[in-house]
């Protein structure tokens, strides 16, 4: 049977609230105003049944905790008890709320190297920039990539461009949501070849603890 562990410390209590009939209220305008979720999280509830603490013969690990300067440690490994074979990585992030900044850098068994810089809601309400670098240090092998995120009330919208020597490749993803209901579409243009690379439509509904994705 699989093993599955997740550890995340230091615990921080989190202080009781009382709800008030006014702040109710603005709960339940909230929840019927809630952004969607972005493109890639649709249907991500049942895509985690399969993919968190229910692999067959393999074995997890995942440790999350924080530093008193603020920095984040992620680390995460799986060990495939059939073939031997592990994997793992390892993640450091530092936020500076003040500038909406965030950094991270992730390595991997596999040898590469990410760096990610973040920038939210100060351009503008909702607006997410992000530019992401990886390196493969055996191979020279570089790459970038350039994400823009928009996220308001009813709709999410995303807007990725992918470096390449060739040409970059622009993924374009939207996510319009009311009263329960989710329609996505996503794709993805080859500046190379200039032809459309991904061509996708998604569908849901969500209620409660009830979830439906097409």
């Amino acid at each position: 049977s699989p093993l599955s562990f997740s550890f995340t410390v230091p615990y921080h209590r989190v202080s009781p609230f009382v709800p008030t009939r006014r702040t109710h209220r603005y709960t339940e305008l909230n929840e019927t105003m809630a952004v969607p979720p972005a493109y890639a999280d649709l249907g991500k509830s049942a895509k985690d049944i399969f993919s968190k603490g229910y692999g067959f013969g393999i074995v997890k690990l995942d440790l999350k905790t924080k530093s008193q300067s603020g920095v984040e440690f992620t680390t995460s490994g799986s060990s495939n008890t059939d073939t031997g074979k592990a994997a793992g990585n390892l993640e450091t992030k530092y936020k500076v709320q003040d500038l909406g900044l965030s950094f991270s850098q992730k390595w991997n068994t596999d040898n590469t190297l990410a760096t990610e810089i973040t920038l939210e809601d100060q351009l503008a309400q909702g607006l997410k920039l992000t530019f992401d670098t990886s390196f493969v240090p055996n191979t020279g092998k570089k790459s970038g990539k350039l994400k823009t995120g928009y996220k308001r009330d009813y709709i999410n919208l995303g807007c990725d461009l992918d470096f390449d020597f060739a040409g970059p490749t622009v993924h374009a993803a939207a996510v319009i949501g009311y009263e329960g209901w989710l329609a996505g579409y996503q794709m993805a243009f080859d500046t190379a070849k200039s032809k459309l690379a991904q061509n996708n439509f998604a569908l849901g509904y969500k209620a409660g603890d009830f979830q439906l994705h097409v």
